[in-house]
């Protein structure tokens, strides 16, 4: 992927939060002018109590929703974001000092911006409990990493670090069983919301996605067919990578919207 793709990918992400910030902005004022009519008129309660509760808890309910989008948003680009950098120090180790120099100072205000959406992340990344995501794991005797689907279990704030189950039966010697990790927040990846198809990214027709094979709880590479999704269902279509039919062929298969997640840089499955 070119960095200037990644960058691309980065800005749209960036303008998804910041309107997103807007509307939590005009439902939290909508929130408190509320709060205030409550406290300030008790007369208005008496005479129009569930009309107005109602109201509220309407208001509390979007709030929920938004902030549950803003945890897919924010962990989406942190790793977009330290996927360019990385690479970005890849590309221009063997430059000159002053290059080197320059390329530092880029990365240190590259972080610095995303300090406070860092520290939102971290608040949010409870939300997270209980919610199935996509997880970088290294099973016992692999030799390479693998994304499986994992349902959230507890997450670290201290250590940046999510505790997962794999739910799905092994099949080691000892009849398998289900599994735990214990994986740092850069390994895991937000799937969009199942009840909110409008969390999903709209994917470009040819762009690279990770996605749920059918039938299966592990991700492989596949390759955006069209950048419509199927009316109704929100489905994507797609082509997996290593698929090929007998006559080398790659079948187009539809795979849920809330299977489907970017393509990390750097993924080699």
């Amino acid at each position: 992927m070119s960095n200037t793709v990644d960058t691309a990918i980065i800005l749209e992400l960036s303008r998804e939060l910041d309107k997103l910030r807007k509307e939590q902005e005009s439902c939290l004022l909508e929130i408190n002018k509320l709060h205030k009519k409550l406290q300030s008129s008790p007369e208005v309660v008496e005479k129009s109590s569930d009309e107005l509760l109602g109201k509220l808890r309407e208001l509390y309910h979007k709030f929920k929703e938004l902030s549950e989008k803003e945890v897919i948003l924010l962990m989406t680009l942190n790793n977009e974001v330290d996927s360019f950098i990385l690479h970005a120090v890849h590309r221009r180790k063997d430059g000159s000092e002053q290059k080197k120099k320059r390329m530092k100072a880029d990365v240190d205000i590259s972080r610095l911006s995303l300090a406070g959406s860092m520290r939102s992340q971290l608040e949010l990344a409870a939300c997270l409990k209980d919610e199935q995501v996509a997880a970088r794991v290294t099973p016992d005797g692999a030799e390479e990493d693998e994304w499986i689907v994992v349902k959230v279990i507890h997450f670290d704030r201290e250590a940046k670090e999510f505790e997962v189950l794999d739910e799905e039966p092994g099949d080691d010697e000892e009849g398998g069983g289900q599994r735990k990790y214990k994986l740092h927040m850069s390994r895991i990846i937000p799937f969009p919301k199942r009840i909110d198809p409008s969390s999903a990214p709209d994917f470009p027709t040819g762009r690279h996605v990770l996605a749920v094979y059918p039938g299966t709880t592990a991700l492989y590479k596949a390759t955006v067919v069209n950048a419509h999704r199927k009316k109704k269902t929100d489905d994507y279509l797609l082509e997996f990578d290593d698929d090929e039919e007998e006559d080398g062929s790659l079948p187009q298969r539809t795979v849920p919207f809330h299977k489907v997640v970017p393509l990390p840089e750097g993924h080699r499955q």
